[in-house]
């Protein structure tokens, strides 16, 4: 059994006014999603555990947006940012990427006033770029390379995988 885990170093600050800590399951690789996302026009994706593990630098300190409905990304509402990654051997072949970071909690307290009130409904949704897919006439898409640029959170049901969450700490 093998996983990898990443980390950005930040400082403790007790009592930080601005950093609300957050883990979420943001996708599970070598597993295909439950719907298309956004941007594979109309297929189901499937990231490989390698290609995941090999993307897992790219993810650190990328930022964590959200849209005001939690039904899609929204690039330009950035609320917090990602400083962890660990990647995680669950059933079978399937490996849940696991990530924590801060929500901007000053800046944005709306945005963390809904996440508290929907505990227990939240998903998330990755970002990535850069995606060498094996075969883009395939039912599910296979990518076998690509780069994190960031993250969403969203209602769980309206994320490609359904088994992804999102909580406040």
């Amino acid at each position: 059994m093998q996983w990898e885990a990443m980390a950005l170093a930040m400082p403790e600050v007790d009592g930080h006014p601005n950093r609300r800590m957050f883990r979420g399951v943001l996708t599970v690789a070598n597993a295909p999603s439950d719907r298309a996302p956004s941007g594979a026009r109309g297929h189901k994706v499937m990231l490989t555990a390698q290609a995941t593990e090999r993307a897992l630098p790219s993810l650190l300190g990328m930022a964590v947006d959200y849209a005001p409905e939690l039904d899609r990304h929204d690039a330009r509402r950035k609320v917090g940012i990602i400083t962890s990654a660990d990647l995680l051997p669950v059933a079978g072949k399937a490996h849940r990427l696991d990530v924590a970071g801060y929500l901007f909690e000053r800046d944005f307290p709306e945005v963390v006033d809904e996440m508290t009130r929907r505990r227990g409904e939240l998903g998330m949704s990755y970002e990535i770029a850069d995606v060498r897919v094996v075969d883009t006439e395939a039912a599910v898409w296979v990518a076998t390379e690509f780069k994190f640029t960031g993250a969403a959170v969203l209602l769980r049901d309206k994320a490609a995988y359904h088994a992804t969450s999102m909580e406040l700490i």
